[in-house]
């Protein structure tokens, strides 16, 4: 077992560090990570994650991990990699428990300035239409067939219920649907937490926040993506709810028993896995697509919400507004894709554990009116500082699977959070930042402080220094509703 006295760290160039090959790690790793990343890994468990991923089978290339890297089941979050269709395997663990996880970024008409003396009354409107803290449940009431509908449509259930238009699916990755999506195998217990939780934003480092755009990098790119200087926009970060996390929690039984049954030696039990192709494999990866599906429409139907919320508290029409979807990315998920190995063209199961596709210019998958510059990769901050938008390149597919980080990612946790935020006022804190925020309950504010994070300008200027993403614009909050 490797221990993190013996990790060797080489540093490769000034935003990558590599982690050579020993014992049993199959490939090297690669951290995404710049110095002041590197100080702040420092007491870190999660360089060892990266290493216990490389003795998986059928790894290829690398281990990866992105700058936001932290602790994780099994996989560090922030880590990516891809596995060889016949030999490689599937873990629970690379993806983690809330699957698609994702962001989706809104613009309006509105610049900030058409907000002034308003927000708080929108914030308040938000939180009155959007179920959120732990275990909320929404006004949806799902029967059994239609919850099936949703994990097998995705977002396009949520359309077709009126929950949005048809034009949102062509912004949304895979479309809103994930194909290979199997309700037969998610088992009962999971439905059962799923039916009454759709269009509920949940708890934890959730939320919808209102922010304007405060800095424009890239005009052309910006233009795009619809996007302006001082421009009004809405983020939506939540996933798959309990559903998901059931799904997990069952497969990682399954695939425990099923890394004895087809003798694989783990590194670490959280790695528990299957064969890609073996039936253990493939009904995970059926029950997971069901899940993310399911995530895709969580998210659609809080669009809606937005939008009514937004049209209910500034008493205008919704199309006057003009809030119309720019992007929504997941960021727990594993996917059959084709990318570039050895100069030959391989389907790969790439994992992605908090962490976003970054694809370039010109793939099929970015949608047709953005394939001349790229897809929109997002990556929010925490509720007192600053998100951004960034573009894929093609660099991102040669070096890390066209992927980029998700966030900020954590420096403390939640238990720490708490004990650091007694005594203190976070909401008060955030108010004297002109930021308004709405939870519902102060210990969520706590774990969710600003300073439980690491700095994501930080992280976002690491992943323009790999190359793996461009930065187009810069948004600050104006007002949150938290879980």
């Amino acid at each position: 077992m490797i221990k993190a006295s013996d990790l060797e760290f080489v540093r490769m160039d000034e935003s990558h560090v590599r982690i050579p090959k020993q014992g049993k790690m199959r490939v090297d790793g690669i951290l995404c990570a710049d110095e002041t990343i590197m100080k702040g890994l420092a007491g870190d468990q999660s360089p060892v994650q990266v290493a216990n991923v490389a003795q998986l089978p059928g790894i290829i290339k690398y281990s990866l991990a992105m700058p936001d890297i932290h602790w994780g089941y099994g996989f560090p979050i922030g880590g990516v990699a891809a596995f060889d269709l016949s030999e490689g395997v599937v873990s629970p663990g690379g993806v983690g428990y809330d699957i698609n996880c994702g962001v989706r970024l809104i613009r309006s008409e509105l610049e900030k300035k058409d907000l002034e003396g308003k927000v708080a009354q929108i914030v308040s409107a938000l939180f009155s239409s959007i179920p959120s803290g732990l275990g909320s449940k929404g006004p949806i009431k799902l029967s059994a067939h239609e919850e099936r509908d949703v994990l097998s449509q995705g977002a396009a259930w949520a359309v077709g219920q009126g929950f949005g238009e048809k034009e949102d699916l062509t912004h949304i990755e895979e479309g809103g649907k994930m194909g290979g999506a199997n309700p037969e195998v998610v088992s009962p217990k999971a439905k059962e937490r799923g039916r009454p939780q759709l269009g509920t934003l949940g708890s934890g480092n959730h939320f919808v926040e209102i922010d304007y755009v405060a800095e424009i990098y890239d005009e052309a790119v910006a233009r795009v993506f619809g996007l302006f200087k001082d421009q009004v926009v809405i983020q939506v970060h939540t996933g798959s709810r309990g559903l998901g996390h059931q799904v997990c929690d069952d497969y990682i039984r399954v695939l425990s028993e099923a890394a004895r049954k087809y003798k694989i030696e783990l590194p670490d039990r959280q790695l528990c896995c299957a064969p890609i192709d073996s039936k253990e494999g493939r009904e995970y990866l059926g029950a997971m697509a069901a899940a993310v599906n399911y995530a895709f429409a969580n998210r659609q139907i809080i669009t809606h919400w937005v939008r009514e919320s937004f049209s209910q508290a500034l008493g205008q029409a919704p199309g006057k507004i003009g809030l119309s979807l720019v992007y929504d990315v997941a960021h727990n998920i594993a996917k059959i894709e084709t990318h570039t190995v050895e100069g030959r063209e391989r389907k790969v199961c790439v994992h992605r554990k908090g962490a976003t596709r970054a694809f370039p210019a010109g793939h099929p998958a970015v949608p047709e009116d953005y394939r001349k510059v790229g897809q929109p990769v997002l990556i929010p901050g925490d509720m007192g500082r600053e998100s951004f938008v960034l573009v894929g390149t093609p660099r991102a597919m040669e070096e890390s699977w066209g992927s980029a980080c998700h966030g900020a990612g954590r420096v403390m946790s939640r238990t720490e959070a708490i004990k650091r935020a007694r005594g203190r006022s976070i909401a008060r804190e955030l108010e004297d930042l002109n930021i308004v925020v709405m939870a519902s309950s102060r210990e969520t504010l706590s774990e969710e402080m600003p300073e439980a994070y690491k700095e994501v300008a930080n992280v976002v200027d690491c992943v323009q220094a790999a190359g793996i993403a461009r930065k187009v614009a810069r948004l600050k909050p104006m007002g949150v509703i938290k879980g």
